[in-house]
């Protein structure tokens, strides 16, 4: 089977990976990373915020497509610094909400385990940019396992 490892660079996604490196049996694993072109993200989620629009470039693809692949790979090598030896990576185009294509890769590669972090967002935030891992958590037909923030030192 399969550990499907969702991945988008943040603090908590970091956690996320070396938690589940560290006490998760080594099984061969996946870090994905949902992409699309920005201008989508736009259409289907205008109140979000956005930074610098981004097209098709000439080289023949998407920015978005080699930040998420670049971010893929950052995850993979973490995973593999923290135990993991058998990771491979994945940049996924969405075509809609984030949890949906990670629930749907993780239905395609019959994933024995979905890890992803939890950003903690409250509030407003929450109510504008939702939940991935909430949505992940209550569409995933396969166990979960949100890992929240790492705990601040005082």
């Amino acid at each position: 089977m399969t550990i499907l490892i969702a991945y988008d660079g943040s603090d908590d996604a970091q956690a996320a990976v070396v938690y589940a490196a560290r006490h998760v049996k080594a099984e061969p694993a996946v870090v994905m990373t949902v992409w699309e072109p920005l201008l989508a993200q736009v259409n289907w989620a205008s109140l979000a915020a956005v930074t610098a629009v981004t097209a098709w470039q000439e080289d023949g693809g998407y920015e978005e497509q080699k930040e998420a692949e670049r971010l893929a790979r950052h995850g993979a090598d973490l995973a593999r610094d923290n135990g993991l030896t058998e990771v491979t990576t994945r940049a996924e185009r969405g075509a809609g909400p984030v949890w949906a294509a990670i629930v749907d890769t993780a239905d395609e590669l019959n994933a024995s385990l979905i890890v992803t972090g939890s950003r903690g967002l409250g509030g407003a935030r929450s109510m504008i940019l939702g939940s991935v891992s909430t949505r992940v958590l209550h569409h995933a037909r396969r166990p979960t396992l949100v890992v929240p923030p790492p705990k601040e030192e005082d």
